[in-house]
């Protein structure tokens, strides 16, 4: 291999903010395995931002210091997510990063949740540039110890230095909270969905205002995947039982499966 830790190039960002235990605890981890590493990061707390972009009202940042280890170059930024990552390659690193990080966000992101979460966003912007890209989440929003995640991220990363994938993607990585992690385990999307709440309060003008509440439910599906034939676990199934997971996603969200049903309506009459 031609490239060494010491030249291998990082960027991190996340959605929890440049303040956020989880992106210190990672970025000092990968600074400490040998890893070249920049964090840009929301100036606060950003979670569920999705893929949004900032474009009527300037991004302001800048350089913070004293919260990072002092090899590690921290930017925080006004925008979104997304924003970070295009502000970061565009004006902040000096070469093109070997991999784009997100994370450690304090909560997981599993089946549907990667639309919403500002994380995967994050990462899924490394991507859409051609970068291999990786979102990092703890399965837990009261657990403080980022560390076992961190070091699962130091883990994957030497994996695919040592065998590179053939093409960038994204890897969507769930750190469970248990006592001892069975591994990690290649996973599918599950599918998470919420039922809705909007509370109904009164602020202290006695103005009505609504606070979105809920409570998730999980659905696990036991069929495997028609498009590629294998037979893979969902990532909310795997996590259940103290596995890392480990679930590819790409930004083409092409339903393949569905084109030969609708075939017919190129023949409509309009």
């Amino acid at each position: 291999m031609s490239n060494t830790p010491s030249t291998i190039n990082i960027l991190i960002s996340n959605d929890d903010g440049i303040f956020a235990l989880g992106v210190r605890t990672l970025a000092n981890t990968l600074v400490d395995a040998g890893f070249e590493v920049t964090v840009v990061c929301p100036d606060r707390e950003r979670s569920a931002a999705g893929h949004g972009l900032t474009i009527h009202t300037p991004i302001r940042a800048q350089m913070v210091s004293s919260i990072f280890d002092p090899r590690v170059r921290a930017w925080s930024c006004s925008g979104t997510p997304a924003d970070c990552v295009k502000f970061a390659l565009s004006a902040v690193v000096s070469s093109r990063p070997d991999f784009v990080l997100a994370g450690i966000n304090h909560g997981g992101n599993l089946g549907t949740d990667v639309l919403y979460s500002g994380t995967v966003s994050a990462a899924m912007e490394g991507l859409i540039d051609g970068i291999p890209s990786i979102a990092l989440s703890l399965n837990s929003f009261n657990a403080l110890n980022f560390q076992p995640a961190a070091d699962c991220a130091v883990k994957l990363i030497e994996y695919l230095l040592q065998y590179p994938l053939g093409k960038s993607t994204l890897l969507n990585v769930n750190i469970p909270v248990a006592e001892v992690l069975k591994g990690f385990k290649i996973t599918r999307q599950g599918l998470r969905r919420y039922i809705e709440n909007f509370q109904e309060r009164k602020d202290p003008r006695g103005k009505t205002y609504y606070w979105l509440a809920g409570e998730v439910v999980e659905e696990i599906t036991q069929d495997f995947d028609e498009l590629s034939g294998i037979d893979l676990p969902t990532d909310v199934e795997a996590i259940r039982e103290n596995y890392v997971t480990i679930t590819p996603l790409h930004y083409n969200l092409t339903d393949i499966s569905i084109t030969k049903e609708l075939q017919g309506i190129n023949s409509a009459n309009f």
